[in-house]
Parts: structure tokens; sequence; C-alpha cells
């Protein structure tokens, strides 16, 4: 565990929790230093909410499930921020739709790339794609639109948690069907999804590997019959709602999730 120790019983403790693991994911080489920044903008999204996974954000996930176990070629896309706050959870979501990982980089480095594919591998993770590289985003210029040929380029359907507008878009220029998780319900990269999630990533990604596993034996008629029920736009909207008519608190409220005091931090 961390030398910082947080008290169970902290207002905060989520929060400080999940901040640590992005300090420590920095200390490790997964996260950059602009992750800091993103995690803290996040997080003041995730407070208007309520710190919790609104009824809209758990149909979206529930349509994110549904969408994914459909799909001939998914891919979860990982980044920095990923990697250091859930990847025992991508992993395991990786497993429960059957799809591919692949560490994808704004800020990207070949130390960085395999430090993260090393901390997936860590936590179960076999076969990640990423260092490879031999594929391009169309429209993209920098690093960041770096790809592997038959991982996000081959995709059909493609998980981008924590992502930028720019790439986003791009993908979504090249037909790829986009679920995206987002807090800030405004942005670009929700905005342009199939299936946006407006939830934290520590909440959505277990609660799109518990959906996937109860529809693990759905017919793909009934899958689809989710996918087509799903309105991205009524979701957005319904989370700006919640923003908006919120109110502010000191504290989580009750059924607000957090990580488990015995899960493992970033560089454990």
């Amino acid at each position: 565990m961390s030398d910082v120790e947080i008290p169970e019983d902290h207002p905060r403790y989520a929060s400080l929790l999940t901040r640590h693991r992005i300090e420590e994911g920095v200390e490790k080489g997964i996260t950059s230093r602009q992750g800091l920044i993103a995690q803290g903008r996040g997080e003041a999204f995730d407070y208007l909410l309520g710190e919790r996974t609104i009824d809209s954000a758990d149909a979206a996930e529930r349509a994110a499930a549904a969408q994914l176990l459909l799909a001939d070629h998914p891919v979860l896309s990982v980044n920095g921020n990923v990697a250091a706050l859930v990847p025992g959870e991508i992993v395991a979501l990786a497993e429960a739709v059957d799809a591919d990982l692949e560490v994808n980089l704004f800020n990207r480095t070949e130390e960085r790339m395999r430090a993260i594919v090393d901390h997936l591998e860590e936590h179960g993770a076999e076969n990640v794609k990423g260092l490879t590289g031999d594929g391009e985003i169309p429209g993209l210029e920098h690093a960041r639109g770096t790809v592997d040929a038959d991982g996000i380029g081959a995709a059909d359907v493609v998980l981008v948690p924590l992502e930028d507008g720019d790439r986003a878009e791009a993908l979504a220029e090249m037909g790829k069907t986009e679920i995206v998780v987002d807090l800030n319900p405004g942005s670009r990269s929700p905005q342009t999804a199939a299936i946006p999630i407006i939830d934290n990533i520590i909440r959505a990604v277990p609660n799109v590997t518990e959906h996937a596993r109860d529809l693990a034996d759905a017919t793909d008629e009934e899958l689809r019959a989710i996918v087509d029920d799903f309105d991205a736009d009524e979701a957005l909207a319904d989370a700006e709602r919640v923003m908006r008519e919120g109110e502010f608190g000191g504290a989580a409220p009750e059924n607000a999730e957090a990580p488990s005091p015995d899960a493992p931090l970033a560089d454990e």
C-alpha cells in the first residue's frame, strides 16, 4: 500500500485514494503529469454528480456491455490514467467481453508504452497491443494517432475511456462504434460517442463488466434490443440535468462506491 494512510471514515476517502493512485502512476512512469490535471478536472464533475452512478449512466453501461458482446473485434483503449486507476478491472472487462487491450497515449514514448503494458500484464493481461504501432488514425498528426493495425485499426467497437476529443472524432470518422467514459457530458468525446458513459472510471469499468457477465447468455437479438433502446442524447441531457440540479455536500452519498481499502494502488 501507499505510505500515505487514508482513514476509511474520511468523507473524501474515495477521492483521496484515487488521487494517490494517479500520483503513484506518475512515479512509476505510467501516468503523465498532465494526467494529474485531467484527474482533477474529472473529479470536479464527479462531485457535481454526487459521486455516484446515476440511472442513465447505468443504462449506458448496460448498453456498452451489450455492444461489446455483439462486436466482431472489440478493443479497449488504455491510457495512463486508466492503467493507474483500474488496471485489474480493465483486464477483467476484456476477459468478460473477449476484447483486446491496446495502450494508446497522447504523450507517447516507448518507455511509457512498455511500462503500461508491463503493468497490465502484472494484473493478468495477455497479448496487450500498442507496442507495434504499425497503423494510423487518419487526420491525426503526432504520435497520438499511432495504433496497432490489427488492434484499434481493425476494431469495429472501441471503448475509449478518458480520451481527447480529436481522437474520439477521428475514430468515429473511421466508422468505429465508440463507447466513451467521460465525466463531462459537454466534451467532444461523449458528444461523439454512440454510447457515452457519464461516470467515474472506477465505477464505470466494473459496472460494464458486471452487466457483461449478466448478459453472457443473451441472444444477439436481445443484445441488439438493449443497444437500440439506449438514447445517447437523453443520457447526456440527464447527466447535465443532474449536475445542474444537484446539491453540494462535504461527503459522498451513502450509495457512492469507493475502491476497496485492500485494493492495490498503482505501483503494487
